[in-house]
């Protein structure tokens, strides 16, 4: 389970990365990520990351409960819940990590979308403008 986190996170590390810097790959990322924000794309990832949510929670129930049972036998833990209880925090901290990057892709590709709005928005303001310059320019001179 390990290795399938961590392959998780990485690969959400790389969607990051590509999404902050401008290369022929953030596009892709960028279309790949509004098909999925389509049909039933929302569902099954709030469903998914409902699911991760769960397993974080009972993650974390389980270290809990391997250090409580750690505080009543005297405050000894024997080297099997240690191990246990290590494995666990790191499932614990990678499922945490995971989901907050999850959070990270969602708001990064909301505020490109975002951006890439309001400079066609401002770019097409700035076109009208130009065209009225010219037309008044072009009366002005019509006028003399």
């Amino acid at each position: 389970m390990i290795q399938v986190l961590f392959t998780i996170v990485f690969a959400e590390m790389v969607l990051i990365l590509s999404l902050l810097f401008r290369s022929p790959l953030r596009q892709l990322v960028i279309m790949g990520l509004d098909c999925s924000k389509k049909g039933r794309g929302p569902l099954v990832a709030k469903s998914v990351g409902g699911t991760i949510l769960v397993f974080f929670s009972s993650t974390i129930y389980s270290v809990f409960n391997v250090h409580k049972k750690r505080s009543t036998e005297a405050g000894f833990i024997n080297p099997t819940n240690e191990v246990l209880m290590a494995h666990r925090i790191l499932e614990a901290s990678l499922t945490g990590f995971s989901l907050f990057l999850a959070l990270m892709i969602d708001r990064l590709h909301y505020y490109i979308k975002e951006l890439y709005r309001l400079r066609k928005y401002k770019q097409e303001e700035l076109k009208r403008e130009c065209d009225e310059q010219s037309r008044s320019d072009q009366e002005k001179q019509h006028a003399q």
